[in-house]
Parts: C-alpha cells; structure tokens; sequence
C-alpha cells in the first residue's frame, strides 16, 4: 500500500492505470504518451521522481524507470542527472520539414537549399557526360579504380575547407542525412545518449528517435557549446559522442570560435567520445575556420555533404572517418547503401578535380549575398541572425509570440518558416524564434514578396 495518502500532495502527474493490461510498464508508458499528446501534461512538466509516483501507484520502483525509459527512447522526455525528468519541449513538434499536402502558390522559406540560378556548369558536364560513347558504364556499380578516383576527389575537396586528410580515411554516402544516419547506426546502440546543441539540425531528431538513441543538449555559453557543460555531461550522462555543425549552426546560424573548437576537440580526446562534424556549410564561409576534425582527426567523423553548396539533387557525402571507426561506419554505409551513385559521384568528382565546384560555390555566395542584403532591408528593425553567405537566418520574435503559432500564422499567410521547436531538444527551452531560409524561393522576386508579408505579420504583432 502506498505511505502517502496523496490527497494534498504537489503531484505533476497522477495517473490512473489498467493493471489488467500487461506488462504493467507498457500500461504506464502508453498512458503518459496520451497524457502528453492530448495536453494533458504540457511540454517542460517535469514529472514526480520513480520511487514517489512508484509509491502513489503502489508498484514497483523498477516498473516506473522502465516506463519512462520507452518514453524517453521516443524522445517524449527528458532527463538530467540532478534535475529529474522533464516532458520535452519538442514532444510533438513536427520534426519532419519536407512533408506532404502544401497548399498551392506557398512561398517555400523553410526548406534549406541553395539558391537555384548557379547550377549551369554543373548541368553542362552533365551533358558531356551523357554524350560519351561508354555511357552505360554510370548505370552500372562502381569499379575499384573508379573508387580511387573518386576518392582523391573527395581528398581534395576537404583540403578546399582546410581539413587535410588522406584516401584512406575516406567513405561514401548518399547525402548526409544518410552519412549521419549510418554513424549512429554502426557506432551506436539502443539507449546511447549523443550530446548536441539545444537546438539542433532536425534531420539528426529523426534518425536519432527512430533508432532509440536519446539526444542529450549541451548547455551554451557565448551562444555556442559549452566546455564545462560538455564536461558534467560526459561524467553523468556517459555520452557516446558528441554531433556538431561548427559553421552556420543549422537552425541558429551561430560560428564556433576557433578556441571553442579547440575546446571541444580537447574534451573529445580526455573523454575518448566521437565527435560528427557536419561540414555541410563549411564552403559557403568567406572566412573559414579551422576544421574541428584538425584538432581531433582520432575523435572526428568529418562529413563533406554538397547538397547545400552545390545542388540538391547531387545526393552525396564525402567521410573521412578515424581507423578506430572505419569497419563499423563502412559495414553500416554497406547495409544500408550498397553503393553510391556511379553517376553522382563521377559526376561530383570531375566538378571538383576541374575546379568547376569553385565557379558555382562562388555563384552561390554571389546570389545569397544578394539574398541577405534584402532579408537585411525588409527585416531591419528586428533581430535576425545570419551572415551574408549563410542560406538561411534564425529570426527572434516579440516576446508576445510563440515560434509555433508564428510558424501556422505565417503559413496562412501563404509562407512557409520553421519553429524553433522543431528544433529543440529534450528540455531545452524553445526559443522565441523561426528559421528563415532565403536560398529557397526559386527567384528574388517570390523572396521579396515573402519577406514583405514576413514583416507585415512581425509589424502586427507589435
């Protein structure tokens, strides 16, 4: 029998559950799912501690930590040593941005993707490609010499964003979604925890719950990673690895400083965790930094993706992966991949070893530039992030608005934006804010004409 009466206690939570359903913990599980999908406990709750509710429920401690432990795999909850257990902030945010039904006439401003008028020289190699005799050739599998090539090309591409590595460190993936993917499914298991940003790159969300692998944030300092954060998370949380996205932090935008990155790959190294460092920005910087990889080339997976620099459609990545990681990253790629595209990637490789990527990066940064300068014009009087190559801002609302209901207002309104709490990790705070991406809109003028009906809605909220 429970010690407490319960009656006038400060319960959060005090549910009722069906003993008759079995087993119990699934019972309890699926009871604070619904709780929490019908609103009944709201996002941030934090929940009584397992020998308390164990208590008001008169069943075992273990019955408790497991049935928070399913909940937790689903990414519906939250914990932290010393803290206790939270409902997570992004418990239903939607986490999927390229969905289904848009309505008709939208302005596309959530998806990030290049701007689309520099894809000329890639389109004419295109062409001589598929005017060679051997032309069937790039139907068919990859051939062991075409790896090699293909290899050096990846090689030089990560020497063009100062990371100097070697050819055999180097993998192949189909984007790097599917590079990210495969690092969590050869490296990990279910239950393992990986540190990340508080608000983070929503495609990492996804495979991340999908595989049962809990997200842990990293508190920030100075708008970026904290050292000492990292620190009590790895001696509490016993993190496996750590994810990072070192320039254009996707959503906030946000550089890490040179001496963070050193930080970060010192902490690495003490506490032997991985770190996955998505370089999918790194080539539209103006100034570039040092890689994080170059500080920890035994901790870092280092992912060179060029559906953000290049096109969308070119569906590869480039890995350069440490000895100690290669076999279990490459049976993973295997089962999953099979190979690559023999076509994407001859195609990649003759546009890196010609220099063409050069031409269409510069483009890019040209045209997004431009793209900035309006995004500077129409939103002047508010707080929106981003540098002038970034292809996407990170827009703070009034204090008065919620990212979410800016986000449904917006669509309304016929423009698409993302919420800060789609990106939000376990008990992160969302923060007050959506993601803008200017690359999106096929020409200036739907741009314009977003950001025009962006800042009429900002102005009535005022």
């Amino acid at each position: 029998m429970p010690v407490n009466s319960f009656e006038n206690y400060p319960m959060t939570w005090k549910p009722v559950i069906d003993r008759t359903v079995k087993p119990l913990y699934l019972s309890l599980a699926n009871h604070l799912e619904q709780d929490i999908i019908n609103g009944s406990i709201l996002p941030g709750t934090k929940l009584p501690p397992y020998r308390e509710l164990a208590d008001f429920l008169d069943i075992n401690v273990s019955t408790v930590s497991k049935a928070f432990k399913v909940c937790l795999l689903k990414g519906l909850l939250s914990a932290t040593v010393g803290s206790g257990t939270f409902v997570s902030f992004d418990a239903l945010s939607n986490a999927y941005l390229l969905g289904d039904g848009r309505p008709k006439n939208l302005i596309e401003m959530g998806a990030t993707i290049p701007e689309p008028s520099s894809y000329e020289p890639l389109m004419l190699q295109l062409k001589n490609m598929v005017n060679e005799p051997e032309l069937e050739k790039w139907f068919s599998y990859s051939r062991p010499g075409d790896l090699i090539w293909h290899k050096d090309a990846a090689v030089k591409l990560m020497r063009k964003g100062g990371y100097i590595t070697d050819v055999e460190t180097i993998l192949f993936a189909n984007g790097g979604q599917n590079a990210i993917t495969a690092i969590l499914f050869g490296l990990c298991q279910h239950g393992d925890k990986i540190g990340t940003d508080p608000h983070t790159y929503s495609g990492l969300k996804t495979t991340a719950g999908m595989m049962g692998i809990q997200l842990v944030p990293i508190k920030h300092k100075d708008g970026e990673m904290d050292g000492d954060a990292l620190i009590y998370a790895c001696k509490n949380e016993n993190l496996k690895g750590i994810y990072l996205i070192p320039d254009y932090q996707n959503p906030t935008t946000h550089r890490i400083t040179l001496e963070r990155r050193k930080e970060l790959a010192r902490i690495a190294r003490e506490f032997n965790i991985f770190i996955i460092e998505d370089a999918t920005y790194h080539l539209m910087c103006e100034k570039p930094v040092q890689v994080v990889a170059s500080f920890a080339p035994e901790q870092t997976i280092y992912i060179a993706s060029l559906s953000k620099t290049i096109a969308p459609s070119l569906r590869l990545a480039y890995v350069s992966v440490p000895k100690q990681y290669k076999k279990q990253l490459s049976n993973a790629l295997y089962n999953m991949n099979i190979s690559v595209s023999p076509l994407m990637a001859e195609l990649a490789a003759r546009m890196i070893v010609s220099n063409q990527i050069d031409t269409i990066i510069e483009s890019h940064r040209k045209n997004t530039i431009y793209r900035n300068y309006l995004v500077n014009y129409y939103l002047s009087k508010y707080d929106c992030h981003g540098e002038n190559t970034c292809i996407f801002r990170w827009l703070k609302l009034p204090p008065n608005i919620l990212g979410t209901d800016f986000e449904t207002m917006a669509l309304e309104k016929g423009v698409q934006v993302f919420a800060a709490e789609r990106f939000t990790v376990g008990n992160s705070i969302p923060e007050k804010a959506v993601r803008l991406s200017i690359c999106a809109p096929e020409t200036v003028e739907e741009l314009e004409k977003g950001l025009k009906i962006l800042q009429q809605l900002l102005y009535s909220l005022h």
